[in-house]
Parts: structure tokens; sequence; C-alpha cells
């Protein structure tokens, strides 16, 4: 698909300029402001792209002229994808004004391959964008006929000559490239289409040969999709568009239905869960939604979406109202039948969903939980990860750090980083102390327990730093900490041994 005027258009519909007067768009140029794009009436007038802007306005002195923005044309482009989901998963970008969609096996689901293209050109005029649609075998082949050809579908097997009356440009080819070709009298595709592939190499690269190769199919083409394909989906189109929440949910919640009844023919459970909204507009909201273990409960799933939308709030505002709604597992995982207790509840279910429903509330970054790793170093010991995944295995298969029995206690929670403490006092010099000041306040010491001695993990970097000893503290006010101390040696000017000590508060028990 074609966007012909896509920079134009995105200012008419911004309401910047009249949809029927001459418009054109300049950026610099060599330190030269020069037209970048223009609609159609500029074009009736004949001017092109590259113009420079002193010559336009010489020739058309009421010309209407706006600043270009690449980055607001590619947004736009994105946008326009996005709400091309509604005809196939498979939407990429052939920038910077182009779309490419892969409608295999989804032609029929809107009447066959010419009623979608009528349907998706129809609604994007609704919306104030100019398109044209190709539809050929390889995605180099459509490119071409979208935007050189006059016989737009392209019938299988008809790709060589529909091909071969069309301009080299139409190969995607580098501007220098089809100017030096033109100047061999090499114009159409059908001039090189059946010459030696040698010489035209040798001549202008490999790139040639490789593109007319796309185009004819002799090499594959990938179309890259630019949003992960979900392996489970459940849709639903209103002739009149919907905007009530009651009626949004009411939706999800059948949807959730149908979904659930895929995935238990398949065996398999959802782990991310996304409801898209299409608005009538052309604007599209996507709401995730993940889950602690694989779910295929259709009543949790549309509870975890009443949840999102009540966090999102008005910033999944309806507007004209949601014509598609589409309920998608995006990624799934086996789910084989489990018997369950007669006498008592699942509690490894009532969490996991207790779990998901507070990450779709508040988000799944802020519900974590610990998860152990293979280091002795306090800081580095444990990991906060999110808690519907541990490492990428479901949060039940992942063990909680546990307390060694012969290991020295630690406490649950550490400071980070550790806090210096002051005024340090030592019945004997290498010894527990028997006082400190932490955060103003003076702590006597009743009972102490230590060292512990832990070194630095010199084959992860930090070989240069100070091995740490560690006491285990209570004062007579009832604090219970876990502070250690460092002693750092070097010399002076002098070349005299010298001995820093520092002590620091790391955690405290409960």
């Amino acid at each position: 698909m074609w966007l012909r005027r896509l920079s134009t258009d995105r200012v008419a519909r911004r309401g910047d300029a009249p949809g029927d007067a001459p418009l054109i768009l300049v950026e610099p140029v060599k330190s030269a402001l020069r037209v970048q794009a223009l609609n159609d009436a500029a074009a009736a007038l004949g001017l092109m792209p590259d113009l420079p802007l002193a010559d336009v306005r010489a020739m058309y002195p009421g010309i209407i002229v706006r600043e270009a923005d690449r980055a607001a044309d590619h947004a736009l482009l994105e946008a326009v994808a996005d709400w091309c989901d509604r005809y196939t998963p498979l939407v990429g970008l052939d920038p910077p004004n182009g779309l490419l969609l892969d409608i295999s096996g989804c032609a029929h689901l809107f009447g066959g391959e010419r009623a979608l293209g009528r349907d998706l050109i129809a609604r994007l005029q609704r919306q104030g964008l100019a398109a044209r649609l190709g539809l050929a075998d390889t995605p180099g082949a459509a490119i071409a006929v979208a935007r050189y050809g006059h016989q737009r579908l392209v019938a299988p097997g008809d790709t060589r000559a529909a091909l071969l009356p069309l301009p080299l440009a139409a190969l995607r080819l580098p501007g220098e490239t089809v100017a030096a070709l033109a100047q061999a009298g090499l114009r159409r595709i059908a001039d090189i289409a059946a010459r030696p592939r040698a010489p035209l190499a040798a001549r202008y690269g490999e790139h040639l040969l490789r593109r007319l190769d796309q185009a004819l199919g002799h090499e594959e083409e990938s179309i890259a999709p630019r949003l992960p394909v979900p392996a489970y989906v459940a849709e639903r189109r209103f002739p009149e568009p919907i905007a009530r929440s009651e009626d949004v949910l009411g939706v999800i919640a059948q949807l959730a239905g149908d979904l659930s009844r895929m995935l238990e023919r398949r065996g398999a459970g959802a782990r991310h869960l996304q409801a898209a909204l299409f608005r009538a507009d052309g604007a599209v909201h996507r709401i995730g939604a993940g889950t602690a273990a694989p779910l295929r409960d259709a009543v949790r799933m549309a509870r975890l979406f009443a949840e999102r939308l009540a966090a999102i709030g008005d910033a999944c505002d309806p507007g004209f109202g949601y014509d598609m709604v589409r309920l998608s597992a995006l990624v799934a995982e086996p789910l084989a039948p489990a018997q369950s207790g007669l006498d008592s509840t699942d509690r490894a279910a009532a969490l996991a969903h207790l779990i998901d429903r507070l990450g779709a509330r508040f988000g799944a970054p802020r519900l974590t939980r610990p998860l152990p790793r293979d280091s002795h170093v306090p800081e580095r010991a444990v990991a906060a990860v999110p808690a519907q995944t541990a490492g990428g295995l479901p949060w039940r298969d992942v063990a909680p750090p546990a307390q060694d029995s012969l290991a020295p206690l630690r406490p649950l929670r550490l400071l980070a980083p550790p806090e210096p403490i002051e005024d340090v006092i030592s019945e004997v010099p290498d010894g527990a102390p028997a006082q400190f000041r932490w955060r103003g306040v003076r702590h006597v010491v009743a009972a102490a327990e230590g060292p512990e001695r832990i070194a630095m993990e010199w084959w992860a970097g930090a070989a240069g730093e100070a091995p740490r000893d560690y006491f285990r503290v209570e004062s007579r006010d009832g604090l219970r900490a876990w502070i250690f101390r460092q002693d750092r040696r070097g010399r002076d000017d002098a070349g005299a041994a010298t001995r820093t000590t520092r002590w620091l508060l790391h955690g405290l028990f409960a």
C-alpha cells in the first residue's frame, strides 16, 4: 500500500492548510530550502519535489508553504500500520510512505481481495489519507504495481508480464542507478530482464539483480511484521461503533470465552493477553495483561481487563466509538489438565489470580518477588523480578531464596546503598563495635555476633574492593542491625603503610 501524499495529508488532517489549495512542504538541503512533498493541487501546477523554494515562490507567490517533519510522517505511518492490523496481523513498514500487508488467508473474511481493497481505501479516504494498493505474488511486485502500474491486482502467475512494462524505478533502485541505466538506454524492466546478468552486475552492482529477482519471485523476500503475531485470536466487528465501557467489557468477556475454547482444544494457556480496541476514526488502543501462570479461564481473563481499564481510565478514550475489538494471546504455554482437591481450594491458582489482578491494576513491574542468584555478595545474591515471571519461568516453578541453616542469619531487606555509621567504638581493634551513631542517634550495643568475612568477586571485576567483616548487633534500645567494617590499606607519600577503616550499616533485622 502506497500512501502517496502522506506528508501533505498529515498537514491537511491537522487543519493547517485547506485540503484543495496548493500545498508544499520544504526542508533545508545544503543550506537551501527545497520542496520535500506536495499535494495533488500543487502537482497539477507542474511542481515537483526537490525544487528550490525561491523558484516556486517566484512562479506562485501565494502558494501555501509548511515545514516538513519526517518524524511526524513516520509516526503517522506507524499509526496507519497499527490500524491496518484489522485486516491482517502481518503488517510491515516500507518507509517513507508505504506499508506491506500479507493478506494470505485473510481476504475471504472481507468478501475477497477486491472487496478488502475497496473497504481499506474507503476507510482511509474518510480519514483524509490518499492511498493506492497493489496486490501480487511477491512484495517487490506489489510495491511496483502500487506505485507505477495501471493493473493493481496481478493474478497468480502473471507477475512477470505485469512487471516488464514498468519503469526501472519500480524496482526500488537508488536514483543514481536509475539515471545510469537511462543513460545506457535502459528505462524499463523489460530492457534488463532478458539481458546477460554478468555484465549488468559488473557495471551496476548486484543490488540491481537482487531487486529484479525479488520482484519476480526468484529470491525470497519476507515481510517483517511490526507487531508480534498472536498465537490465538478472537475478534468482533460492529456495524455501529460502541463506546460504553460496559459494552466493551461485555465484548471482551465474550471473546475470552472464544479464546478459552481455542486454548483448551490445543491444551495451552495464555501467558500474555492483549485487547486491541479499534476506534472508528483510525486510532487503536492496545491493552496488555500478563499472567503468573498459563491461563484459559474466561472469567479470570475478563476480570484482568476490567482491572486494566479501571487503571487506565481516561487514557483509553473511545472517541467516536470502537468498530472492532480483538482479544489475542500473544504468548501461550502448554497447560495440562490438573486434578484439584475435593475438600480444599486451589491455593496456587488463587495466588496466581491475585498476582495477575494486582499486576493489571498497578502494573506488572511494580509487583516483584526475590529470585536467588549465584553470588555470595549480599547486594547481588538476590534480584527483584516481576512476580508474574522469574527468569523466564512461571513464578511457581522457582524456589524462593532459602536461608541455609548452617549460614549466618541475614536480614531480608538491605539498604541500597549501605549507610555509613559514625563514632564507632570497639572494645578490641578488630572486634564488634561497643557503640556507634547512625542517622544522628547513638546506639549502645548489648549483644553482637561475628565477624563474617565476605570477599569481593574477583571474576566480576571487583577484586580491588576490600573484604568486608560483617557483625550482627543488637542495641539496648532493641535495634537489630547488620553492619560491616572495611579496611583499606595503602601507602602515604613517604612510603609508610596506611590503614583506613570505615563502618557501614547494610540492613535491619525485623
